[in-house]
């Protein structure tokens, strides 16, 4: 699963990288979790940035569900084999049938959290992508829910999760989010697009262009936030550098700002990414 992900590169920055629009506020957030407000591109303005809630609601709900992951396989795939190739069973799923068909949307991260899937975020990971690559856009579903109660309008989402890659097994996970390359987002964001098309996006991203290390498990509390959360305690579970670590991660955007560097070496555990 995806319960926990990081951006922190500013709404302009992901204006001009991505040439959007959109006239929302949003603080970067190292720590997003179920029912906070998020940025998202979908497929009825794919060239906005909106803000909906993290946590999936469908339409004909009775009430709200914050449903934060759909499963690609739906209810195939139980035991969660690595190895899994069979149909994409979310088509069949209530829940999520309508949405897959008709309302995705692309999610912006800089990193996710993870944890094993007994201790979970007791022992928690950064996952980020190689060489830089953030923000990245994980593939999304989405849907709009009127509380009957209050006539109030709420747009929500949730991540596509599939089979976990080596990174994930590494840590002892046993689901992966859904990351499109640059190619695929707009064909993810494409309804006209065949359906069968769409699904044979939903695949693990590759491992090797992936990394991760351990963190401080004070990120568990929804409450927290701040960079302070994404500093290494342990090392990157695949060796990168001999010796590059980073002293500042700015808030203004790790996509648009480069962090500063100093030389190190990796058992001193400085860097951020």
């Amino acid at each position: 699963m995806c319960g926990r992900y990081t951006l922190v590169t500013k709404v302009k920055a992901l204006e001009k990288k991505f040439n959007l629009t959109g006239n929302i506020t949003f603080e970067p957030n190292t720590n997003i979790s179920t029912g906070e407000f998020a940025p998202v591109i979908a497929n009825d303005f794919p060239d906005q940035i909106q803000l909906f809630q993290f946590g999936f609601t469908p339409y004909w709900s009775e009430k709200r569900t914050y449903v934060i992951n759909a499963r690609s396989e739906g209810d195939k795939n139980k035991d969660n084999n690595p190895l899994y190739s069979g149909s994409k069973d979310i088509i069949f799923k209530p829940m999520f049938r309508q949405s897959i068909r008709s309302k995705r949307c692309l999610v912006p991260a800089d990193c996710f959290i993870e944890g094993p899937a007994t201790t979970r975020l007791n022992n928690p990971f950064v996952v980020y992508l190689k060489e830089g690559i953030r923000p990245f856009m994980f593939a999304g579903i989405w849907d709009e829910w009127v509380d009957k109660s209050t006539g109030e309008l709420i747009k929500s989402f949730a991540i596509i999760t599939t089979v976990a890659n080596d990174l994930l097994n590494q840590i002892g996970h046993h689901r992966s989010p859904v990351i499109l390359r640059p190619e695929e987002t707009s064909m993810w964001l494409d309804t006209q697009l065949p359906l069968n098309e769409a699904l044979q996006l939903l695949n693990p991203y590759p491992s090797n262009e992936m990394n991760a290390y351990p963190i401080s498990n004070k990120i568990k509390s929804p409450k927290s936030n701040g960079t302070d959360l994404l500093e290494p305690i342990g090392q990157r579970l695949n060796k990168e550098f001999d010796y590059v670590v980073y002293d500042e991660l700015k808030l203004e955007g790790m996509g648009s700002t480069p962090a500063r560097a100093r030389r190190n070496n990796e058992g001193q555990q400085t860097y951020l990414f």
